[in-house]
């Protein structure tokens, strides 16, 4: 094609998405005619206001071996444009190492954020190659760096370095009672990775009678990683043992904070999920499941916890060979959004290690998102062999496609978005989870092959035997008692807890508007969820006079950036003076079961106060499928979603619910208000049995784990199969 010509047609694709596309063309045109024209026609592409073309040169000058784009790319580093300082530095780390770019790379780490991670990550991919190169300059970083959280990440970085000198310096900081806490943890938690040093295991011992307690519980994990031993894989029969991650949760048992921070669908689901695989392939009296796959014997669902107890979770993962248990990941840091978690990529691989070493045996690692967590369980389960199965999704994909739909992001935006939500990097990392892992699992779409194809580049069709098709599923358990108590209620029982809460948030209403029904949501306070998109679509319309809205979700007390960006939008529509006045009810988050109770509520009504038929409203961006939606699909509930993703699957628009542009307002207000005549009309149930159908035939938790189970059998017995080309040791 040409390196002019691949570079005018992504400056021409009329999508985003398209021309992130064609930027893998245009490095391949870079890496077949190197030269200076092509060197030229890059860098004259950095400038201009098209910065997806400006993103795509970098790339390309990537693939260029020469000093010339070596000296281009370290030049971006100082660039004034934050995104191309970072994929300059992402660029740099596949690259032999440059002299000139060590000193600069360093000094993004200090800077810290997304592009401090891309620079370690960097930093360590280069010392493999030059590791004292790299250990010089980072002590000379570390004597003129006197903030703690800098001086943490610098130390974090030579404990990725390999040889004496970087071990003593490490040694220095652990003891060093003048250190920062904060940086001494970091060299305590590097030194954990050091075995055979006897220096290492003697001052850990010693660190155990420190006065800080946080030194010596990190001194303890250090002891138990020193100590860890091998992991075995590819075992030939018996239960399963299958591990599976979401970082960025305090995922518990009880479900007790769903739509706090990151305590969204996937916790939700991780726990059901967890619970179903062990319930539902119980063997027989005498064999496996009938249908001849292997049952699942142990499930560990990572999440994030602290150190204290990371140290509980890996003695009673040890401990127990069986069952549903839950491995803690402490991340050493405060806790963040999971946009701004990746600078604790290294922390999480470390906690990753360590609760799949104390499992013993692993038979795979299924893995969601493309966030820090896939990044640094990625890195784990190719360094410990353990097999990988990931669920693609198009995201960030489908977040862009709706965004340049809507005009909210264009090419000459992209690069300040793409600083903030690491959208390139996203779509790469998806990219390599789904082409490395054993086998990929996906959820139904109306266009899943096309969308496949043109989002994220992976033809299903190729290998299909790869792929496989799994919806996600709700537990109809939890769906049936909540509304059997709020039926229950309705025809004269004292009301439970729940709904007793729920009758005095309502009764806190003016009198006008206690008799109206429910407008329900329930979700993380995200911008990607919606939520002020929705106080927006039913203020400005006659739905406010016809429904309260119940939004679920978020910590109010204490919000992350991501809540208080979302509470700060709504306040921005009915200000918090206001909200009982207009009709908002925003209790901020609830343990699952209460949740399922107040849908339900939303659906039968609360006697004296609610009406029934109400509605419920997802004004996801993207919804991947909608567990929350399928609950409330399930209670009865007539429903408007996205018109993208799995909800258009499952969601019978005009009959079960609105399927509706979400992220066009006009259009998700006409939805809205649709679907409260549309509600209002019913005069039987003959239409919430639809979709309460729906939801018993296709989506329960136990057909999604029935399902999971022949994929897991699947790839352990190919991992089985699979004979060794060479001896390792």
């Amino acid at each position: 094609m040409g390196i002019q010509t691949s570079l005018d047609a992504l400056s021409g694709a009329p999508r985003i998405v398209e021309a992130m596309r064609l930027a893998d063309e245009l490095a391949f045109e870079a890496s077949r005619e190197p030269g200076l024209r092509t060197l030229r026609v890059l860098t004259s592409a950095l400038h201009g206001d098209d910065d997806l073309a400006a993103i795509a040169a970098t790339h390309g000058l990537g693939q260029i071996v020469d000093d010339d784009a070596d000296r281009a790319l370290t030049a971006l580093l100082s660039h004034d444009r934050g995104f191309l300082r970072e994929h300059a530095a992402w660029v740099l780390g596949a690259r032999i190492p440059h002299a000139d770019a060590v000193g600069r790379l360093m000094g993004m780490v200090v800077e810290g954020g997304f592009g401090g991670m891309i620079a370690q990550r960097s930093l360590e991919q280069w010392a493999n190659t030059a590791p004292d190169q790299i250990a010089v300059g980072l002590e000379g970083a570390l004597l003129g760096v006197d903030d703690p959280d800098a001086r943490y990440r610098l130390v974090e970085t030579l404990g990725l370095i390999q040889g004496d000198g970087p071990d003593r310096r490490l040694i220095t900081a652990a003891r060093d009672a003048g250190e920062h806490p904060q940086v001494r943890t970091a060299a305590i938690a590097a030194l954990g990775q050091r075995r055979g040093d006897d220096r290492v295991s003697r001052l850990l011992d010693d660190l155990l009678r420190d006065d800080d307690p946080v030194i010596v519980d990190v001194a303890r994990l250090g002891l138990i990683d020193l100590a860890a031993g091998p992991i075995r894989t590819r075992t030939a029969g018996g239960p399963l043992t299958v591990a599976q991650l979401f970082l960025h949760a305090d995922v518990d048992a009880r479900l007790s904070a769903a739509g706090s921070g990151d305590n969204g669908g996937v916790a939700t689901l991780l726990v059901r999920l967890g619970d179903a695989l062990i319930d539902g392939s119980q063997a027989p009296e005498h064999g496996e499941p009938d249908d001849g796959a292997s049952r699942v014997g142990r499930v560990l669902t990572l999440s994030r916890g602290s150190v204290s107890e990371a140290i509980e979770s890996v003695a009673d993962i040890a401990a127990h060979a069986a069952g549903h248990r839950y491995g803690r990941i402490p991340l050493l840091t405060p806790t963040v959004s999971s946009a701004a978690a990746w600078p604790q990529r290294v922390a999480a691989r470390r906690g990753i290690r360590r609760v799949l070493r104390a499992a013993g045996s692993v038979d795979l690692l299924h893995l969601r998102m493309a966030e820090v967590g896939s990044l640094a369980a990625s890195d784990v389960a190719r360094e410990l062999d353990i097999p990988v199965v990931f669920t693609v999704a198009p995201d960030p994909h489908a977040v862009i496609e709706s965004m340049d739909s809507a005009g909210s992001l264009t090419r000459s935006t992209f690069g300040a978005a793409d600083e903030r939500e690491h959208f390139w990097f996203r779509a790469r990392l998806v990219q390599r989870l789904a082409s490395n892992a054993n086998h990929t699992v996906l959820f139904p779409r109306p266009e899943l092959r096309r969308d496949m194809r043109a989002l994220v580049g992976i033809d299903i069709d190729a290998r299909p035997e790869r792929h496989t098709i799994v919806p996600e599923g709700i537990d109809l358990r939890v769906v049936d008692r909540a509304v059997q108590e709020a039926r229950d209620h309705a025809d004269g029982a004292a009301p439970g807890p729940a709904l007793a809460e729920l009758r005095d948030l309502v009764e806190a209403l003016p009198a006008e508007r206690r008799h109206l029904p429910l407008l329900v949501s329930v979700g993380r306070f995200h911008r990607v969820k919606g939520m002020a998109a929705i106080v927006s679509a039913w203020q400005g319309s006659p739905a406010a006079e016809r429904a309260n809205l119940l939004l679920i979700g978020g910590n109010l007390r204490h919000p992350s950036a991501d809540e208080r960006e979302q509470i700060d939008a709504i306040e921005a529509v009915v200000p918090a003076a206001r909200h009982r006045d207009a009709g908002l009810l925003l209790p901020g988050h609830r343990p699952n079961d209460t949740v399922a109770r107040w849908v339900a509520a939303a659906r039968i009504g609360l006697p004296g106060l609610s009406a029934g038929n109400g509605v419920y409203v997802c004004g996801s961006v993207k919804e991947e499928f909608g567990i929350a939606l399928l609950e409330a699909m399930a209670t009865g509930l007539f429903v408007v979603a996205p018109d993208g993703g799995g909800p258009a699957t499952y969601v019978e628009n005009g009959v079960t619910g609105f399927l509706t542009r979400t992220w066009d307002q006009a259009a998700l207000t006409t939805a809205v208000e649709r679907a409260l005549t549309a509600a209002a009309a019913e005069s039987s149930e003959e239409r919430s049995l639809r979709s309460r159908t729906v939801v018993e035939t296709s989506f329960t938790i136990q057909a999604m784990a029935t399902a999971l189970r022949r994929v897991y059998d699947g790839v352990r017995r190919e991992s089985i199969d699979f004979e060794w080309p060479v001896t390792v040791a």
